[in-house]
């Protein structure tokens, strides 16, 4: 089984409450999770929030549209994910995603993953090595039994807090593969972080979804192709 699982909170110190923001009369977490669920490859899809009475409202959204949800520690998340893994498991991979992605698209998930079965790696990531995605499309798989590997080996406050760090910072111990796409968009900012991105975000909805819930990254390139307006929306680079 390949389980997918987002992590999410309440906190976010740049712009609290993101993830529970409308973007197209909808909380931002779902509009993501309702792109995600087209992927053809994930098997089961879990929300990974914090155990902290911040993260109570993000429950009870989450719960009320029918996510699945498991709470873990606040600033360890690695051992937040070992925790949904073994509550949610078995699994044989696990696909990390993380909540400020509302452009999430699950043709390149669906990529990824494949590359990563073809490959037998232990972990694969369209943003190690060379990152050719924009910012916000980012998509990491791991074997469970690594990603438990790592639980039980990383100490690093940083390792802890985002996950992955531990396993590709020993290449020596795990195989690691990048995913690359021919286009070099590695610079475009498509996630949200500050007030700027939400802005951009509500306008690319806003012109995309009433007709097209289930417009592509191809749908975002050509609107921005003609929209000059958004090009550096916020002062990032956009297209």
């Amino acid at each position: 089984m390949i389980l997918a699982i987002l992590q999410a909170r309440m906190s976010s110190t740049r712009l609290p409450g993101k993830v529970l923001r409308p973007l197209s009369g909808s909380p931002m977490v779902l509009r993501q999770i309702e792109r995600v669920r087209r992927s053809a490859r994930i098997d089961r899809l879990v929300a990974a929030i914090s155990d902290e009475r911040t993260d109570d409202v993000l429950a009870d959204v989450l719960e009320g549209a029918g996510v699945e949800v498991f709470r873990g520690p606040l600033d360890d998340v690695l051992g937040r994910y070992i925790g949904a893994l073994q509550a949610k498991g078995p699994a044989e991979h696990v696909v990390r995603l993380t909540g400020d992605c509302p452009l999430a698209d699950w043709r390149v998930i669906d990529a990824v993953i494949d590359s990563h079965l073809e490959a037998g790696a232990d972990y694969t990531a369209n943003t190690w090595g060379r990152r050719t995605f924009p910012k916000g499309l980012d998509v990491d798989i791991v074997k469970s039994q690594v990603l438990a590997d790592a639980g039980r080996r990383a100490s690093d406050p940083y390792e802890r807090e985002h996950v992955l760090p531990y396993i590709y910072r020993h290449p020596e111990r795990y195989s690691l593969q990048g995913y690359e796409q021919a286009a070099d968009e590695g610079e475009l900012r498509w996630t949200v972080d500050l007030p700027e991105d939400l802005e951009f975000m509500a306008a690319v909805y806003d012109a995309l979804y009433p007709a097209a819930p289930a417009f592509t990254s191809d749908d975002v390139r050509r609107l921005l192709a003609g929209r000059p307006d958004l090009h550096a929306a916020g002062g990032y680079r956009r297209i």
